[in-house]
């Protein structure tokens, strides 16, 4: 991402990222707000807000030479979405050195520990394609 070019960017630039097949299928719209991140992600057979991240970068405790980040989640009651929103916000607040959103929410009807494993995947694989088209 190259955040040089954007400073002081008063518009929105949009990027979509997609994954997985039918009910396995993961999207993502990223929205790049002059340095910052606000991903969308939806998957399975019902797109919906399961939970939020929000992370800021800081210096890494272990080496104030290297960037970190802290998040915050907020989860809707009874969805399951808020680790992968997570982890995902602090990869990418980390790795770009901006604040990031992730909304995040997966869904498979009657879904099994197959099911989940599959999503998971497919939602990890979707962050790196995120990360790789964006450094």
């Amino acid at each position: 991402m190259e955040t040089g070019s954007q400073k002081g960017s008063t518009r929105f630039e949009t990027r979509h990222f997609e994954t997985g097949e039918g009910r396995y299928k993961i999207e993502a719209i990223v929205v790049i707000s002059n340095r910052d991140l606000n991903i969308t992600v939806g998957g399975g057979t019902s797109y919906h807000i399961g939970a939020t991240a929000l992370a800021i970068p800081r210096p890494s405790l272990d080496d104030p030479g290297l960037v970190s980040a802290s998040a915050s989640v907020i989860c809707v009651t009874g969805h399951k979405d808020d680790q992968l929103a997570r982890s995902a916000a602090l990869q990418l607040s980390a790795r770009f050195n901006c604040v990031v959103t992730v909304n995040a929410g997966l869904h498979v009807d009657d879904a099994n520990a197959d099911d989940i494993g599959l999503l998971t995947c497919n939602f990890n694989n979707l962050i790196q394609d995120i990360i790789s088209h964006l450094a």
